[in-house]
């Protein structure tokens, strides 16, 4: 990482850009090397180099551009996609929940916590909270509005390059690429569970999402998200009960 201490005090823009200049941390690179397979899965569904920026840059979050891209591609109706999408996305409450308290400043900034919430995905939580906590508080807003700015106008760029680029590489490299994406997901969702029941969503999500693309194609994702996490879900619960 770039910063390990807080330095003396400085302007909110300066920290502003320290947060921009963290982009070339490890948790980013990987993020952006994700976005090659996404930019490839995109590709093979049809959709332009256009049209796959568009959606990098106003889906943020890999998993529910995923979502998108593969319902579109399958010919569902775009309230369903909307629904699906949106369900995609509502881990993002706790993890809002549990980034604002180490974000928030001592005084004002509600305009600017709103805004930096909009870049609250798997890659910058992860980030936030691992880092912010050894800064200032005066720092950790601007530094993360910095951070998560950059992050999401550099995947954009990345995704958009890539498509591109695509066609110059050899199919099964293209092909290899894909799998960035899915291998980023559980890496970094393990790496930020908290809870035994987020590791095991993840374990019975990958043993369902084979299930559920046998038996619903069309809504394998949905139907495969909403059993695993129940299932976690109640595993979780009642294995807290008895050791309590």
């Amino acid at each position: 990482m770039l910063l390990q201490q807080s330095p003396p005090v400085d302007s909110a823009s300066r920290w502003f850009w320290r947060g921009v200049l963290n982009v070339f941390s490890i948790p980013a690179l990987v993020l952006f090397s994700a976005q090659i397979g996404f930019a490839a899965l995109a590709r093979e569904a049809g959709f332009s180099a256009s049209e796959t920026m568009l959606i990098a840059l106003t889906v943020y979050a890999l998993p529910a551009q995923v979502v998108f891209v593969g319902f579109v591609a399958s010919g569902i109706s775009l309230p369903a996609v909307a629904l699906a999408v949106a369900l995609s996305s509502v881990r993002f409450l706790p993890m809002v929940l549990a980034w604002a308290p180490v974000v928030r400043p001592e005084k004002g900034g509600r305009w600017a916590m709103l805004l930096a919430s909009l870049f609250v995905a798997v890659t910058a939580w992860v980030f936030a909270m691992s880092h912010l906590p050894q800064y200032e508080r005066r720092a950790r807003l601007p530094f993360f509005i910095g951070f998560g700015v950059t992050l999401a106008v550099v995947s954009t760029v990345v995704v958009g390059v890539s498509h591109v680029l695509l066609d110059r590489l050899p199919p099964l490299v293209a092909g290899g690429l894909v799998f960035l994406t899915p291998i980023y997901f559980i890496c970094a969702l393990w790496g930020a569970a908290r809870a035994d029941a987020d590791r095991l969503a993840l374990l019975f999500g990958l043993v369902a999402g084979p299930i559920a693309a046998a038996l619903v194609p069309g809504l394998d994702l949905l139907v495969a998200g909403l059993v695993a996490g129940t299932l976690a879900y109640v595993v979780g619960r009642v294995t807290t009960r008895r050791r309590a």
